[in-house]
């Protein structure tokens, strides 16, 4: 069985190729029940379950410190709606399965790649160090 590996902040997170088999319709989340659908840039919920992306930290939305950390935090929120939609991905297991908020933990893969990854690649979210950091100068 072929094997990808996708590196993260907590070690060497491995999933199998191309197992790729989950997918969803996924909204932007509003006031009503939330299902399937993307909170920011590093949170969303899937099957009505709550999943922090474990790999990332992403500019805060609620509240956003500064208007440059809101502008940033609403375009990585849009990245991951997209990403999150374009097709079926995988939930790998983090170093911890949930956090003290009780958000799963998850590395979101498709086709091996971090999609975190891609948002970090983006410049809409940087590596996740254990540590929240400002995103206003």
């Amino acid at each position: 069985m072929l094997l990808a590996i996708a590196t993260t902040a907590f070690g060497t997170c491995v999933a199998p190729a191309n197992a790729d088999d989950l997918s969803a319709d996924f909204t932007i989340c509003g006031e009503g029940r939330r299902v399937n659908c993307v909170v920011d840039g590093d949170t969303f919920w899937f099957k009505r379950q709550k999943i922090r992306i474990a790999d990332v930290d992403a500019p805060e939305l609620s509240p956003p410190r500064c208007e440059a950390e809101r502008r940033s935090g609403m375009a990585a929120k849009q990245m991951l709606f997209t990403l999150l939609n374009a097709g079926p991905f995988t939930l790998a297991p983090a170093e911890r399965d949930a956090d003290r908020y009780g958000r799963k933990l998850r590395i979101v893969l498709r086709n091996g790649q971090s999609i975190g990854g891609m948002l970090i690649a983006a410049k809409l979210a940087r590596p996740w160090t254990g540590a929240r950091r400002g995103w206003c100068d």
